[in-house]
């Protein structure tokens, strides 16, 4: 009995080196959670139950559970690393079965789908129809666009000016845009077709003999859009006419085959003050065709591919998986665990959440591992193994000592 119960007491030991051996060798593997040997106590019992004086049998293995506790978050500039800071999972596809895993170290295939080192693909919320947020109802791969960004056409140009309020009107008319003397101020921007092409949009301010009174001349790319349009300010300085500030100009038609543009013109912001022309704001809401430039991530998962021309596009929103027991995972190597009946049903939902840690952009988790705990481990493990090897030998001592009594 007794050769039993320090053999027990060696394998548990053994199991125990097992386990330590096992996290100092994964101490640098992203994402990696180490693991701990549990044993329990062994009682021989029989139909009677456990005598009260009754000798334990030995130990043995229970369980060697994972811990799930937060590795450091290393900062990496790569795009697609990424680490969850906090509780959950990135929830994976392996050829439709779902796979999760804490290591984050994220790259796209030949197809743009992004995967990690096993070509598992991440899963993602995809933005919704109305695009103002995404559909949590279903899963679906996150792909990289690798198209060109398409453009949008100018529909608001924005003015927020000041114009001279000791203005007097210009000595020389009519109005000639190749004549300064026709005019007060001019200024200038580029405005975009829905082609992409850019173009050159041009105001030109005008003051009238009546008091507070100014017209503007639009431009593009030389060419008149609409007459003189009137502006009224009141003896405050503020725009009264026209009601609130927009013009409507009549529609451009651009050589460049595009469709007609239809540019509002802004001026709601704009006064009448002072001795000098200002110039505080001069925006358009058109921009060109871009070409992809980068990936960001936010903390909250939301994945946008930005462009050359300014525009970010989300991509998809990063579905966080979690367990009541994630204890109950089943590893499956590769960083990746598997659900079990143990580990309860998947709860999935956003990083950011109150189940769901933050997501980290550009850096990834590392192992888990206390390697200084796991050397001391080893060291005390190494004893007791030493220790039931001894009890070995002394029941062996004794046992020769019985056998040899004459």
């Amino acid at each position: 009995m007794s050769f039993r119960i320090s053999l027990s007491g060696m394998n548990a030991a053994s199991a125990d080196l097992n386990v330590t051996s096992n996290n100092i060798a994964n101490v640098n593997t992203t994402g990696f959670k180490e693991s701990r040997a549990e044993f329990g106590d062994v009682f021989a019992a029989s139909a009677y139950g456990l005598a009260k004086n009754a000798i334990g049998a030995g130990v043995r293995l229970q369980a060697v559970a994972q811990q799930f506790g937060q590795g450091n978050i290393d900062f990496t500039g790569r795009n697609l690393d990424l680490a969850i800071n906090g509780q959950g999972f990135f929830t994976l596809s392996d050829g439709g079965s779902m796979v999760y895993s804490r290591a984050g170290n994220f790259g796209a295939d030949k197809d743009g789908f992004v995967v990690n080192a096993s070509g598992q693909r991440l899963q993602v919320y995809l933005p919704n129809a109305a695009g103002n947020g995404f559909d949590t109802g279903r899963l679906s791969d996150l792909q990289l666009s690798i198209g060109d960004s398409a453009p949008q056409p100018t529909g608001t140009v924005t003015v927020q000016s000041n114009l001279p309020a000791n203005a007097t009107a210009p000595a020389v008319a009519p109005f000639d845009p190749t004549d300064p003397n026709t005019y007060n101020r001019t200024t200038s921007l580029t405005v975009y077709d829905s082609l992409g092409a850019a173009h050159s949009q041009s105001l030109y301010f005008v003051k009238t003999a009546n008091p507070n009174e100014w017209q503007v001349h639009t431009y593009i790319d030389g060419t008149a859009v609409g007459g003189a349009q009137t502006l009224q300010y009141s003896d405050t300085g503020t725009l009264t006419s026209p009601s609130p500030g927009q013009i409507a100009l009549p529609a451009y038609t651009p050589a460049t085959g595009a469709a007609d543009m239809a540019i509002t013109l802004d001026l709601g912001a704009s006064t009448q003050y002072g001795e000098s022309f200002s110039l505080a704001a001069l925006t358009q809401d058109g921009y060109t065709t871009g070409r992809l430039t980068g990936i960001d991530v936010t903390s909250d998962g939301v994945v946008q591919a930005r462009y050359t021309n300014g525009v970010s596009t989300p991509l998809g929103q990063v579905a966080m998986t979690n367990f009541a027991n994630p204890q109950g995972l089943q590893p499956l190597g590769d960083n990746g665990w598997a659900e079990t009946s143990e580990s309860g049903q998947p709860r999935r939902g956003q990083a950011g959440t109150s189940e769901f840690g933050a997501i980290n952009g550009g850096a990834l988790e590392s192992s888990n591992v206390d390697l200084t705990a796991q050397l001391v481990n080893m060291i005390t493990a190494q004893r007791n193994f030493q220790a039931n090897a001894q009890m070995i030998q002394t029941q062996d001592q004794v046992t020769q000592t019985v056998i040899n009594i004459r």
